[in-house]
């Protein structure tokens, strides 16, 4: 009895060393399948969802999660299995790395718990979240720097998780950790492709010729779709001055940025022309770098500023920002920045230069008119003022000798006329023509076209340039460049025409768009500013609204006396 005794003990033992091994076996199969699984995907969101949902089942575990830890050492991402959205919804924010999940942060290291609560770093569960008692967690690590943790609870049946558990789930980080680096070398690969494809997009921009709001445009269209921006703002340097200009913006709150002035002290994009290189925050509303109307910036979080530049100097600055709460900027999405944003600058300085060869061109032809009108014209006026003068004698009717005394004035007037656009046409030295009312108002037009979003007509009438004083031209210039940020602003208009004339000793300024008009509620601080400046000169600042609705604008002043 006893010798059978003992045989059926030994079976009933080797039976169990054979479900154990084929349970091992069966373990290590799927352990196999989950690494295969996760390795075959490049997508990284995709392989962090696939390692949670692997992690689950290979522990057999109620919930499980993955939180990435940022530069803070803090989570930037959780993912979560076995909590639905509705579960999701009703427990609130997501976890941002403290009590136990902080102390696998702090200690990267497997940690096995029979009860959470029971550890001294647990802080408990939110309202609503669900019951949660054993615990197991494990680091992921990426070519020796911690990546994120694997987190896993309530092992099913009500049992413990053990050091197989523990294994199987640290077998599993290591694949994972693979898995993650092949699938950012991926990315990485795909942004740097990206990249290359929109700077060469902008090049044949360049070459082309195209205009330098397009391809400002082109580049900040690219630069938001490659890094996943909310917020894109081109800021330009003013010529002259420490201010920066807004001359483009585009996504969330871009109407805050565009057409705006700005000092370099106080601004993000100071700070990046300061530093002479890229600069990140990772909560740009909050930076103690800005001072200067912070709440341009709320709502905001993430942003990256880098400067506009050649070998000639700072052109501007090209800031991208995301929503508040979103991921900060990688390193691999804004290595190429500087590059690209030095193509954008180039762009810049290959317009200023084209427009250069353009008023070369124009310059000559201004002195060839200005000769023909010198040599040609005034002689043959001359000539027949002469002739009406030696005729007078012969006339004897008084009527007739009135006329031909009037016709000489007028002759002697309209010498004068030519005399005076003879020296506006030749004083093209970069005194006058770089700072006279006519370039300077077409420079005024041409930039508000970004903040716009459309080319305004200009039509220019008289001697803006030689009967218009230096003082005065400089607040016909802020006039109009006012009158333009407030259609950008608040007109949302697809046109807009000026017109500046000079006639019977009187300047007028007239900007018509063809937007919502002036509401009662609207805004009229800036024009309480153009109607003091009309005051201080002796005129007036009048609104009206054109049969065709929208908004003109006339502002007029008397000349000063010149004789």
């Amino acid at each position: 009895m006893v010798p059978q005794l003992r045989l059926d003990e030994l079976l009933e033992e080797l039976q169990a060393q054979i479900r154990v091994v084929r349970g091992t076996r069966g373990r290590l199969h799927g352990l196999l399948q989950a690494v295969l699984s996760v390795g075959r995907e490049l997508d990284l969101s995709q392989v962090l969802r696939h390692i949670t949902e692997a992690a689950v089942v290979l522990v057999d575990a109620g919930y499980g999660a993955l939180g990435v830890i940022g530069p803070d050492q803090h989570l930037t991402q959780f993912l979560t299995v076995g909590i639905s959205e509705a579960e999701q919804a009703r427990i609130g924010a997501l976890p941002a790395g403290h009590g136990v999940l902080g102390e696998l942060i702090s200690h990267p290291e497997p940690l096995r718990l029979t009860e959470l609560s029971q550890h001294p770093a647990s802080h408990g569960f939110p309202p609503h979240h669900p019951p949660m008692h054993s615990f197991l967690g494990v680091p992921v690590s990426v070519r020796g720097e911690v990546f994120g943790n694997l987190y896993l609870t309530e092992k099913r049946g009500g049992a413990q998780f053990d050091s197989e558990d523990e294994a199987v789930l640290s077998t599993l980080a290591v694949a994972a950790g693979v898995a993650i680096d092949n699938a950012r070398l991926y990315a990485e690969a795909q942004v740097r492709e990206r990249w290359m494809a929109a700077g060469a997009e902008l090049t044949r921009g360049l070459l082309s010729g195209t205009p330098e709001t397009k391809v400002l445009e082109l580049m900040l269209n690219r630069a938001q779709d490659i890094t996943s921006a909310d917020l894109g703002v081109v800021d330009l340097v003013t010529v002259g001055t420490q201010e920066l200009r807004g001359v483009l913006a585009l996504g969330e709150g871009a109407e805050l940025h565009r057409g705006v002035r700005l000092p370099r002290e106080g601004t993000l994009s100071g700070a990046a022309l300061a530093a002479g290189q890229l600069i990140v925050t990772s909560d740009v509303g909050s930076d103690p770098r800005i001072t200067y109307c912070p709440e341009r910036w709320t709502g905001l979080g993430p942003a990256v500023a880098v400067p506009m530049s050649t070998s000639d100097g700072d052109r501007g600055v090209l800031v991208l920002a995301r929503t508040a709460g979103y991921p900060p900027f990688t390193q691999a999405e804004i290595a190429p920045l500087p590059g690209f944003a030095g193509q954008a600058a180039l762009a810049l300085e290959l317009a200023d230069r084209r427009r250069a060869a353009e008023q070369v061109s124009l310059l000559e032809d201004r002195d060839r008119i200005a000769r023909d009108l010198h040599d040609l014209a005034i002689q043959r006026l001359f000539a027949t003022g002469m002739t009406l003068q030696s005729a007078h004698r012969f006339v004897e009717h008084p009527e007739g000798t009135e006329r031909i005394d009037r016709a000489v004035d007028d002759l002697d007037t309209t010498i004068k006329i030519i005399r005076s656009t003879i020296f506006g046409l030749r004083a093209h030295d970069s005194t006058v023509i770089g700072n006279g009312l006519r370039a300077r108002a077409s420079k005024t037009a041409e930039e508000a076209v970004p903040a716009l979003g459309f080319t305004p007509s200009l039509l220019m009438e008289g001697l803006l340039d030689t009967d218009v004083p230096h003082t005065m031209a400089d607040e016909v210039v802020a006039v109009l460049s006012e009158a333009l940020a407030n259609v950008a602003r608040h007109a949302h208009a697809s046109s807009a025409e000026i017109a500046l004339v000079v006639r019977q000793e009187r300047l007028t300024l007239t900007v018509t768009d063809g937007g919502v008009g002036i509401g009662e509620g609207g805004h009229r601080s800036g024009l309480r500013n153009l109607s003091e400046r009309a005051r201080n000169l002796g005129g007036e600042l009048t609104l009206a609204t054109p049969p065709e609705s929208g908004t003109l604008l006339r502002w007029a002043v008397p000349l000063p006396d010149r004789r």
